[in-house]
């Protein structure tokens, strides 16, 4: 199975960042899917970034990517696309904060299954898990990057970019450690390793 990463946004995205400035979410994202790459390689997975650029690329372009890639491996690839929420524009605080996971309303049961996975490492991490309801992980949300990629395909929102508590976590070692056990441990869970 191959773990294609989907780092979310590119550096000429407008907002995408703490209104301090410290976080920029294109930047982030970059470093915690190199994270997940590397700790994915150490326990034998394959795994990929989709997205190499520095600026930002299409969602179409980026789904294209992972379809034909998936159709390469013969469908045996899944997606993980990663971001950083915001409660705002990225101009002020907010007060939204938290992790959550997300599929496609069309999600398949692979989908849902690979976001429970990843929402139950992060519970027991344990870190603050948003959830539509107590008894739901993942939310579902019309997201292209998940409608339109034909692999099983989720989205994860690494916490607030624009809730200062939330961005002083996302900074440090403990919180990108966090972030990246969330998704290794997550993957491997799904993928029954």
């Amino acid at each position: 199975m191959k773990v294609l990463l989907d780092n979310g946004h590119g550096e000429n995205t407008p907002g995408k960042r703490s209104p301090d400035g410290r976080l920029r979410e294109w930047s982030y994202t970059r470093e915690i899917a190199d994270m997940v790459i590397f700790g994915l390689r150490k326990k034998g997975v394959d795994a990929e970034r989709i997205v190499k650029e520095d600026t930002d690329v299409p969602l179409s372009e980026r789904c294209r990517r992972a379809n034909d890639i998936y159709k390469e491996t013969g469908k045996k690839a899944i997606l993980v696309s990663i971001h950083c929420n915001a409660a705002g524009s990225g101009a002020n605080w907010m007060n939204a904060k938290g992790w959550s996971v997300y599929v496609s309303n069309n999600a398949s049961s692979n989908s849902k299954k690979m976001a429970e996975c990843l929402g139950q490492v992060a519970e027991c991490i344990p870190v603050p898990v948003r959830k539509p309801m107590p008894d739901q992980l993942y939310w579902q949300q019309n997201l292209a990057i998940c409608r339109d990629t034909n692999c099983p395909a989720i989205l994860s929102e690494n916490f607030f970019q624009d809730n200062k508590e939330d961005v002083d976590y996302l900074l440090s070692r403990e919180g990108k450690d966090a972030v990246a056990r969330i998704h290794i441990e997550g993957i491997i869970k799904y993928l029954g390793l």
